[in-house]
Formats: structure tokens, sequence, C-alpha cells
């Protein structure tokens, strides 16, 4: 079995080279064959450059001029991913890479579809702000109130998705930036890719990676984000833009659309 490691980069030139090595170097202890993928969202600073460093085999990294958002990074490199599952971590190693192994021992002893890093496993260990841990836990009630997901947490940087699932859902999506977790999720449960489980991450939450305002009414991107699931609220349920038959109108990007017919997600 391959898993794919997308790891999405945006403005970190001075950590990245350490990144990459240190997620390198944890899955070379697994029994896991793995291929990383970096990939930068935006050439805004020495980011790609740095990464192009990294000389190892498993290492590919890809990007593009212009700063798009991490759904679209996260995206564009499932879409050349070329694993068995597909999994992706933050960048700035706020969660333990250790965690990649942990999901894919869940995403096997379940058969799941998916494998979500969640805050909110009881034996998770996370060193996190209480007005974060406030403001997640409204977010995510307000999350299964509207899409039925039945986890505690769906914004942790750290996932595994079954090949199968992103075949069927990435050409559908729309979310470049904000809530790009809840549309991946919302669709998958939606379709019918239901074993959706969550798996213990450990945390050490790094200020300097955070644009984070304490009071939410203040913060942009809290404000977006809650735009954003109203949005996808409305496609869903309202719409119906995630349904086979709207398949005419879904908005493929021709950098991200799967390759279905060939059974690939992409090169």
């Amino acid at each position: 079995m391959l898993v794919s490691i997308i790891i999405p980069a945006f403005k970190q030139e001075k950590s990245i080279k350490e990144d990459v090595r240190r997620i390198y170097n944890v899955m070379t202890k697994t029994r896991w064959d793995f291929e990383i993928i970096v990939v930068v969202d935006g050439f805004l600073d020495g980011t790609f450059d740095e990464a192009k460093k990294v000389n190892l085999a498993e290492v590919t990294v890809i990007g593009y001029k212009e700063n798009k958002g991490k759904g679209y990074a996260v995206r564009y490199g499932m879409a050349r991913a070329v694993g068995d599952y597909v999994s992706f971590i933050d960048a700035g190693m706020d969660i333990d890479p250790n965690g990649i192994s942990m999901l894919m021992e869940h995403m096997e002893w379940y058969n799941a579809d998916v494998i979500v890093g969640s805050k909110g496993h009881p034996v998770s260990k996370t060193n996190y702000p209480i007005i974060r841990r406030l403001y997640s836990l409204g977010y995510h009630l307000l999350v299964r109130i509207l899409f039925g997901l039945k986890i505690k947490d769906t914004q942790t940087g750290l996932k595994v998705y079954r090949r199968e699932v992103l075949e069927k859902i990435l050409p559908r999506l729309l979310v470049k930036r904000f809530a790009f977790d809840i549309e991946i999720l919302a669709v998958s449960h939606y379709l019918g890719f239901r074993r959706i489980f969550e798996a213990p991450v450990e945390i050490n939450w790094n200020d300097e990676n955070t644009n984070f305002t304490p009071l939410i009414i203040f913060d942009r991107n809290i404000r977006l984000m809650l735009v954003d699931t109203a949005a996808i609220f409305y496609r869903l349920k309202i719409l119906r833009y995630y349904d086979d038959k709207k398949k005419r109108i879904w908005k493929y990007d021709p950098e991200l659309e799967m390759k279905v017919n060939t059974g690939e997600i992409g090169k």
C-alpha cells in the first residue's frame, strides 16, 4: 500500500526543509511505502527554492505563482498523488507527524473512507488556547447540525482519504480557502462515504503560524469560513450542486480534474 502525503506550504521558507525531512524520517520508520508532495501555495518568498533543496526520491515539490489558498493547494496535490491512501498535513509542524501513521492504522482498523485527526479524541494531546477550544466547539456543533457529520473536529490539518473517495468527490469541489475541510467531508458523507472516523493527534500550538484574533467578530478568517460553510450548505441542500445529475455544471478546474476514466488521480 502506498500513501501519498500532501504538504501545503505558504510562506514557510524558514522551516520547510526541516518539516519535509522530519516527515520523511518519521515515515521511513513505518511499514508504509510513501510519497511526499510539497505544494507551494504561491511563489511569494523562498519556500519553493528551499523545498527543492530536499533531494530525496520520495519527495516532489510543485507549486504555482499566485497564492490561491490552502484548500486549492491540498486539492492540487491530491490531483497529482498516486497513493492508495492520500493524506495531508499542515506545514509548520504544530501537528506531530507521527500522527500520519496513527491515522493510517485507523484506516485499516475501521476499513474507513476517511480518517480525521481530531483534537476531540479522548487520547489526543493538545496544547491549545482556550479561546480556540471554545470556538471549535461551537463551530463543530454547527457543522453537525448542518451536515450530519458526527465528529468532534473537522479543522485539524491532518486527514487521510481513501483514493476511491477522492476520485468521486474532487471534480465537484469549489472551496479554495476557508472551509475546504468541511466541503470534502460533507460531500463525502452526502455521496455515501459514511465511514468517517476520528484518530488522536498531538498538537503544540505555534502562534507564529496563525493570524487568529481572539474576538471572533473581528477575525476576518472566521467570518469568511462561516460564509464558505453557509455556501456549502446552500449548494448541498438547496441547489443539489454536488449530485451526479449536475455534472454538466460542475466548475472543473483543468489543473485539478480527476482522471476517473483511467483510474488515475493525476500526474
